[in-house]
């Protein structure tokens, strides 16, 4: 392709996403919260609209260019949107034990508030507009909307069936409910969340719960904890291309593509460690040994490093025994390029790491401590996660019982995947 068409393109992709960006917050008014005066759509799961009986129209994918390509070039450290101006530098940590989320002050370290939502909050989610904060409470069938730029809760709660984790088309058109137990991907309307479409993945993809987008948003892929295995699914057509398996006692848990968009990585609980797989081509081409119960995955701010949480076994007292005694609890550092871990850093005493994001400066990477009822603060060795092997635990913050998929915010990008910040 010629630079001049490159160009053209670019600035067409530009405008589109401007005007999809007016749309959109012209359209969280209507949000709990906002200024308009229209309520939420309400869905019965039992009693779909029409919309959702049949698979929706082909959606209008974002073009990128495969080649060259580094997803994640509009969030290195400091490159904060204009519309995530303002907001305070808070942590958003779901209690899935107790049914609240606790709110920390990055600067202080130190908790500000506590504040009810609904059963078992799984994570806490950045809409793709920035805008607003999603609690998904997972038995509580309902999401909980937090307001960013004032740390609290902005209304009342959606009801969503199942909303175990939430994601963002990267056009900006639809929710992904990741509804595990019932073994579906719900495509919904981003603000409303009225139900549009609902992919079976099956019982093929028991446990459906974490996934990451390509670079040219024609696909994603999902991994399916209790089977197995990962699901490939078409964005244009809502259906799914096919599965792959990882082996007999595989729990794939969280997933992240590289910055150069070709190779995906896949923590598993089970295997200790990483799968590595191309996307395009959907399959597996290598795995990467981290520690015990491999979970979390977040990228350094300068693009280099993922970092690793290995949750390493530790219980609550009243938990089935699990292999590990949590002195393995630790973080590891993969180099993108060399595809080899370069550094681990332990937590002394032990402990159990599990999600979180890296500060919007890339000198911190916030995990829950899912068994250990703490947040995790470590150094990254530096702006970006310059220098990895520097990287410590700086200290520990009390939260509420199972802490899980806290979000780190505000944080550099300019549209929200979901999770707990995946952001382009």
């Amino acid at each position: 392709m010629s630079g001049a068409r490159r160009r053209g393109l670019a600035r067409f992709a530009g405008l589109a996403a401007v005007l999809v960006a007016l749309s959109l917050a012209l359209g969280y008014w209507l949000l709990p919260g906002g200024s308009g005066d229209a309520a939420p759509a309400t869905v019965h799961p039992s009693q779909p609209d029409a919309a959702a009986q049949a698979p929706p129209p082909p959606a209008s994918p974002v073009t990128a260019a495969a080649s060259g390509m580094d997803v994640y070039a509009h969030t290195r450290a400091g490159m904060l949107s204009p519309a995530v101006s303002g907001d305070p530098a808070l942590v958003y940590v779901p209690n899935l034990g107790d049914g609240t989320v606790t709110v920390i002050d990055q600067a202080t370290l130190r908790v500000i508030g506590t504040y009810r939502t609904g059963r078992e909050p799984q994570h806490v989610v950045p809409s793709w507009d920035l805008r607003t904060l999603w609690v998904n409470n997972n038995s509580g069938n309902s999401l909980t909307p937090f307001d960013p730029r004032t740390g609290r809760p902005a209304g009342p709660s959606i009801p969503v069936t199942d909303p175990y984790n939430l994601y963002f088309t990267p056009d900006g058109q639809y929710a992904m409910v990741m509804a595990e137990a019932l073994h579906r991907v719900d495509f919904r309307d981003p603000h409303t969340f009225a139900l549009r479409h609902s992919l079976d993945v099956g019982t093929l993809c028991a446990g459906v719960n974490h996934a990451d987008f390509s670079p040219d948003g024609t696909y994603a892929i999902a991994t399916c904890e209790f089977a197995g295995r990962l699901v490939k699914i078409n964005l244009s057509t809502q259906s799914v291309e096919g599965y792959l398996d990882l082996g007999r006692e595989a729990a794939p848990q969280d997933i992240k593509i590289e910055p150069a968009g070709k190779i995906w990585y896949v923590a598993d609980m089970n295997s200790n460690g990483v799968h590595v797989i191309d996307g395009d081509s959907f399959k597996k081409i290598g795995f990467i040994n981290t520690g015990p119960e491999t979970h979390g995955l977040y990228p350094s701010r300068n693009g280099r490093y993922l970092y690793v949480a290995n949750r390493g076994g530790m219980l609550m007292s009243d938990m089935v025994p699990f292999p590990h005694n949590g002195t393995d609890g630790s973080v590891s550092v993969i180099d993108f390029t060399s595809r080899k871990v370069v550094a681990n850093w332990p937590i002394p005493g032990g402990g159990t790491p599990d999600m979180g994001n890296v500060s919007a400066d890339g000198r911190k990477l916030w995990l829950s401590g899912r068994r250990s009822n703490v947040v995790y603060v470590f150094d990254t060795g530096g702006a970006g996660g310059d220098t990895p092997t520097a990287g410590k635990l700086l200290t520990t913050i009390a939260v509420g019982r199972e802490p899980h998929g806290l979000a780190v915010w505000p944080l550099p990008g300019r549209y929200s995947l979901g999770h707990t910040g995946i952001l382009r």
